[in-house]
């Protein structure tokens, strides 16, 4: 495991979802470098970071970012998405100072409601050949 997650930063995201999937690509498209590493929650890379990470996959809700040996759930993690962005996305982290109450609130109102809203894939999405050396 400690082989997959040296000096990597990756995100966990919900396979399923089709606002994540949309997320990833946004953030493909628009990351400073190319350094984030992806995989979905349910994916054997994932539940085998999530177990190392000790997070428990019932409780998690889209996003993971595992980011200098540290895992970031809710709200944190996505906000921390910004320093990996570019223009005025990287916006985005200041956030990171509205208390955690707050912005995990709002972050678990839209995680609840993400497959109402924005529907439901029956299986992971699968990347094309360019980018498949940056899934896990």
């Amino acid at each position: 495991m400690n082989n997959i997650l040296r000096n990597k930063t990756i995100l966990l995201f919900d396979g399923y979802c089709n606002l994540c999937h949309s997320s990833v690509q946004f953030i493909l498209k628009h990351e400073r470098r190319q350094e984030l590493y992806f995989t979905s929650l349910q994916s054997p890379v994932g539940i085998e970071i999530l177990k190392y990470y000790k997070i428990d996959a019932t409780k998690i809700d889209s996003l993971v970012l595992i980011e200098k040996n540290m895992a970031y759930t809710k709200s944190s993690a996505a906000l921390r998405l910004g320093k990996y962005l570019k223009g005025i996305y990287a916006l985005g982290y200041i956030f990171i100072v509205v208390p955690p109450f707050i912005r995990n609130g709002v972050y678990d109102f839209i995680a609840k409601n993400r497959y109402k809203w924005y529907g439901k894939q029956d299986s992971c999405i699968m990347p094309d050949e360019n980018l498949a050396k940056r899934f896990l």
